[in-house]
């Protein structure tokens, strides 16, 4: 029994190293391992503290303390468990984070100017009972429309469709989401469900595309084939009870990035050879916890190379060296313009995977260019992808969100 406390001491002590230690460390590569232990102990230390206060007193009762280990793995645990009490407490802040972040983007009076219309579909308070089941997905009143082709490469080139069963003859507004997975991975059937549900029972189609990924391609492949899924739905989104004439994207980690480009290359011929005379704008943007600098101009990232090893013959072919425009396109800070759509900006203070400072330095230089609203949230306490799964901190950003896309509706210049 002493070696299975000390196997929960260490695993416990390993989530809680990843959540608290200091971001400013010099990392030589990205810490995939350590990253879904933190998830553990932020997003569902609601059920990871109280499971292990139950593991640890059956353990102590068969004998554990028995032996030195296992005196030893007790006080660890006891020694964790108050980082898992913070992660709670940090939960808890999201709805007043994410209000204050939407007043301090789009003015104090923002909920006044969302319509009665629209704003009779807000949620107005979250329950317990929205968040108690992490990953049940699926609602009342939504269906999904799976694998539709937007183009000939097979899988990598399907999509979802998320829509309400009753869709009013107007059609409704669309959110496009694209998948995470640091470009080489991932799928769109993974990622943003509580997202993608919640505003297909409000009135919103989301389409969840996915992309063709590397090493096989390199950039911007990924770019094109998003832009290839935004032509289908102003092509074909009416068919499925769509309204293109409103489309925001979205998306999480590569997602966010590839997002983010969305918002600030809009119609631009190179990038939709496929589409000539297609529109590729969209009418709002919502990144989450993207990279937004691969030159890490602004000192985002303590250690400036790592990402140039990481991304270098794998997500893009060319060095920086080789084909430094190659690597500008990349970089959304460096596609920023005084046309850029509305944004709502959404990064965690721990995130172990992309650091918080990007976000910090993509949005403030956004706010000092786009002549448009731009929205930071930096969400206290989160981890990377903490919102696909159902927690408290997950629903106020959906919330946050949701009232973000219809003020943007609601406020939008005439075309």
């Amino acid at each position: 029994m002493d070696w299975l406390l000390a196997a929960l001491a260490i695993f416990n002590l390993v989530s809680m190293a990843t959540v608290f230690s200091p971001r400013a460390i010099p990392r030589r590569s990205v810490p995939w391992a350590l990253f879904g232990t933190a998830l553990l102990a932020t997003e569902l230390a609601w059920i990871w503290l109280p499971l292990q206060l139950a593991v640890a007193w059956l353990l102590v009762s068969a004998g554990a303390l028995e032996t030195g280990l296992g005196v030893v793995a007790l006080l660890v645990l006891f020694g964790t468990w108050p980082g898992l009490v913070w992660s709670l407490w940090q939960s808890t802040r999201a709805e007043a984070v994410v209000d204050r972040a939407l007043r301090s983007g789009l003015g104090d009076d923002y909920r006044n100017r969302i319509p009665p219309a629209t704003s009779h579909l807000l949620r107005g308070h979250v329950s317990f009972s929205d968040w108690c089941r992490p990953v049940a997905m699926h609602r009342p009143g939504v269906e999904v429309i799976r694998h539709i082709p937007y183009g000939p490469g097979g899988v990598r080139q399907q999509l979802d469709i998320y829509r309400p069963t009753n869709i009013p003859a107007e059609g409704c507004p669309v959110l496009l989401q694209l998948h995470g997975g640091a470009w080489m991975m991932g799928d769109k059937g993974s990622q943003a469900l509580p997202l993608m549900y919640h505003l297909a029972s409000r009135g919103w189609i989301c389409v969840a595309a996915n992309y063709r990924l590397s090493p096989s391609v390199g950039f911007p492949t990924h770019l094109e084939d998003c832009k290839r899924a935004l032509c289908w739905i102003r092509q074909h989104g009416r068919e499925y009870g769509m309204n293109p004439d409103f489309v925001a994207v979205t998306g999480g980690s590569a997602g966010g990035h590839l997002s983010a480009l969305m918002g600030l290359t809009a119609n631009r011929p190179e990038l939709q050879a496929d589409h000539p005379g297609v529109d590729t704008s969209v009418q709002a943007c919502i990144p989450f916890y993207g990279v937004y600098d691969f030159l890490v101009r602004y000192d985002q990232h303590p250690n400036r190379g790592v990402y140039e090893r990481f991304l270098t013959g794998k997500v893009l072919h060319e060095s920086v060296l080789d084909n430094p425009a190659l690597w500008d396109l990349a970089s959304p800070v460096a596609q920023i313009h005084p046309d850029a759509p509305p944004f709502m900006v959404i990064h965690g203070t721990h995130d172990s995977l992309a650091a918080v400072a990007e976000g910090r330095v993509f949005s403030a230089r956004l706010r000092g260019t786009s002549h448009n609203p731009v929205v930071y949230v930096e969400m206290p306490g989160a981890e990377h992808a903490w919102e696909v799964v159902h927690s408290l901190r997950t629903e106020h950003t959906i919330d946050g969100v949701h009232r973000f896309l219809e003020w943007v509706r609601a406020n939008r210049s005439p075309e």
